[in-house]
């Protein structure tokens, strides 16, 4: 018992060490690159707006969702992106993030013709990697809330993707704390994967965004 008692200890320790160790990474990566104002953000070519669904389960409007539509429309508008990435899951035919977010940009007042759609961006770093592999972007803007920011440029740091983020409006209450808790942990798989080289889901031909 005792022996199995130290086991889980250490266990304990080592996720603890894990977490932190995982989270100054990306608090470092990207120390001084996310930002609220349109006014302070460096002009990118191309703003990745990073999927998420547009209801919760009981069939509310998810406030991340509508905050990132939010970002993604004022800095169109502001002139510091020309074009919106929208990468998200599409992993069935009924399921397609992309999609929505265009309908709902277009109607926010995004032109169609400045919209590209990745479907496959079933996960941050197949996102964020695609936009090089496949969109061939060099420098882009990242749009999401700072704390998937904060992942999301410390994975192209990594692969060699000069990133900025915009910061969409946080969300309080009981689903933006399960979604921060979620984060934490989120962060550690992020450091595995970039431990062990993951690659996207799916790659594929390039996508120029002309």
């Amino acid at each position: 018992m005792k022996k199995w008692l130290k086991r889980a200890g250490w266990m304990l320790i080592l996720l603890i060490v894990g977490i932190i160790t995982c989270n100054v990474y990306v608090e470092f990566s990207s120390k001084g690159k996310t930002f609220n104002s349109t006014a302070e953000i460096p002009k990118n070519k191309v703003g990745l707006l990073l999927g998420t669904a547009k209801y919760l389960q009981g069939g509310t409007i998810n406030l991340f969702y509508q905050y990132r539509i939010n970002a993604a429309v004022k800095l169109y508008k502001s002139g510091k992106i020309e074009y919106i990435l929208v990468s998200g899951d599409n992993g069935s035919k009924y399921y397609d993030e992309p999609t929505t977010f265009k309908e709902d940009l277009i109607a926010a007042g995004v032109p169609e013709d400045k919209i590209i759609l990745d479907y496959a961006g079933f996960r941050t770093l197949d996102s964020v990697v695609r936009s090089k592999e496949i969109f061939q972007q060099e420098s882009i803007t990242i749009i999401s809330q700072q704390f998937h920011n904060e992942r999301a440029i410390a994975i192209a740091n990594a692969k060699g993707i000069n990133a900025v983020g915009f910061n969409a409006k946080d969300v309080g209450g009981r689903n933006g704390f399960k979604v921060k808790v979620r984060e934490t942990f989120a962060r550690v798989a992020m450091c595995i994967d970039l431990v062990i080289g993951k690659q996207p889901k799916f790659l594929g031909e390039k996508i120029a965004i002309q």
